[in-house]
């Protein structure tokens, strides 16, 4: 089969929907789509681009219990894969518990960010706030060969087939899945060892748990890092040696958190805090360093330095924009989505093992974010980080950046007005040999043209434009995390064809 639609899903959301995160480039698909060979629309596939693009959205089929926020929706993965000169597409929802609980319900049973828990219309729930839905449709990561989806507040991990789409079900760690925290999103996968590093937070002391799961897929190492109290991590990173951690000053109001009310303030007078800890260490081995007040969504990458660590991230200048009554009222309740309201720059920081001193410094003057690396450099010196640029007041990409973190030097490309891209990944070539020999790959919603396009860059060549334009089935939800993963690390790989892909997939459409 070529094209075909392989899953149908009723949505209750209302046909006059207005909100912008559920509209416009954001509104959510019904259908799942298996082609086996997209439409060239400008260039020609590389041949030397062998392996997998995914992206992970927020796609709701319901509406809110009262009042949605972006991060609410269900997961739907979207996959780009590159192999022997062609170019297939699937999008397959994520079977959570929670997706298949409200899709027998026909609506909505947990609340949202934005609302309270009383709301809950079950006994149970997942996140650091409790009684969340475990959405799982953050991020995606790629470990030993399966894909995994995770949601930031905290959940399950799913693990997800990379060819087909599909869900195999939770991840367990071969038993030892911490249940009771859950993971949150951005785990790392160290390409170098196999491992992957992940964290997870909690209303309940010590607040935050590092785990770090092998080669095998065996949890071998979990351990507290105690915090002060509640806090919202929402990313870590690490080197070849350390793990890093965060507590900010954005996190949720103390008072208002003793009534259950869940509202995150910026306390302008507390420094930001970081933890290293040797990989396998605990928390008497943990080093505490202070830095300008700040928070950051995501880390680029960390590395040794001598005797330091040297952490890179999007410093934000203003994480609780303040209210100007400007804009719409929907930019105004989002405005703390948007890149440009809260000043987010590429900055880096230099933490001292030995002297426990922390410097930092600003490496771009450009507002940007969702930045991404050569995996195969992560946790190692590294020299290029690839990033998005937004439409001002809205959670919208509106072109791709490329920081030369050594010299200073940007590459950009700015989509069309009214296209909107996704988090790129970078995908090495088939025996590539410097760090930014290879691909740039990244979906867009195409408000112009109804459609949307897979992109494929020349790493070191952005500003060039696309070497290669794909047509996808239909126009797709706008969307955030993504990841690459090579040809060499799918299971049986150049063994699959569409047949074999087909065995098990289209499920139950509702």
């Amino acid at each position: 089969m070529d094209v075909e639609i392989v899953g149908k899903f009723l949505s209750t959301l209302p046909e006059d929907d207005d909100h912008p995160y559920r509209s416009g480039p954001w509104r959510p698909q019904t259908t799942e789509w298996h082609d086996d060979d997209l439409i060239i629309v400008e260039g020609e596939i590389p041949a030397d681009l062998d392996g997998i693009y995914l992206r992970n959205t927020e796609n709701p089929l319901h509406p809110a219990l009262k009042s949605y926020h972006p991060f609410d929706g269900d997961a739907m993965l979207h996959i780009v894969g590159f192999r022997d000169g062609k170019a297939f597409y699937r999008n397959r929802f994520v079977r959570t518990e929670a997706f298949e609980a409200e899709n027998d319900a026909g609506g909505p049973l947990w609340p949202g960010l934005a609302e309270p828990l009383s709301l809950a219309r079950v006994d149970h729930g997942w996140g650091a706030r409790t009684l969340l839905k475990d959405a799982s449709s953050t991020d995606v990561v790629v470990h030993r060969g399966t894909a995994l989806t995770s949601f930031y507040q905290c959940g399950d991990l799913y693990r997800i087939n990379p060819y087909t789409g599909s869900t195999l079900g939770r991840e367990t760690f071969n038993g030892r899945f911490p249940a009771d925290w859950g993971v949150s999103a951005h785990p790392k996968v160290d390409d170098r060892t196999d491992e992957m590093l992940f964290f997870n937070y909690s209303k309940r002391s010590p607040y935050l748990h590092y785990g770090v799961v092998d080669a095998n897929n065996d949890l071998v190492h979990y351990v507290d890092v105690p915090l002060p109290g509640p806090r919202l991590p929402h990313d870590m990173a690490f080197t070849r040696n350390y793990a890093i951690f965060n507590d900010f000053p954005l996190f949720w109001d103390p008072e208002l958190l003793k009534n259950d009310v869940h509202v995150a303030r910026f306390h302008r007078d507390m420094p930001s805090r970081f933890a290293v800890l040797p990989r396998r260490g605990d928390a008497a081995d943990i080093r505490w360093f202070e830095a300008d007040p700040t928070f950051v969504l995501h880390f680029t990458n960390a590395y040794e330095d001598g005797d330091e660590i040297v952490l890179d991230g999007f410093f934000q200048g203003d994480p609780e924009p303040a209210d100007t009554g400007d804009g719409s009222r929907w930019q105004r309740a989002f405005r703390f989505l948007a890149l440009d309201r809260m000043q987010s720059r590429l900055h880096r920081w230099r933490l001292n093992m030995l002297t426990g001193a922390a410097k930092e410094e600003p490496l771009s003057d450009s507002i940007s974010e969702f930045g991404t690396i050569n995996a195969g450099h992560g946790g190692e010196p590294y020299r290029y980080a690839y990033a998005a640029t937004a439409k001002p007041g809205w959670f919208l990409f509106d072109g791709l950046i490329r920081h030369d973190v050594l010299t200073g030097v940007e590459q950009r490309h700015r989509f069309a007005d009214g296209v909107y891209g996704s988090e790129t990944a970078m995908a090495p070539r088939r025996g590539s040999r410097a760090e930014d020999d290879g691909y740039l790959i990244t979906l867009t919603t195409d408000m112009n043209a109804d459609a949307s396009y897979c992109l494929v860059f020349e790493a070191a060549r952005l500003a060039d434009g696309p070497v290669c334009k794909l047509q996808l089935p239909e126009r797709i939800s706008s969307g955030t995390h993504a990841t690459w993963v090579s040809g060499s690390a799918v299971r049986r790989w150049h063994q699959m064809d569409s047949a074999a892909d087909a065995i098990g997939l289209a499920g139950a459409g509702r």
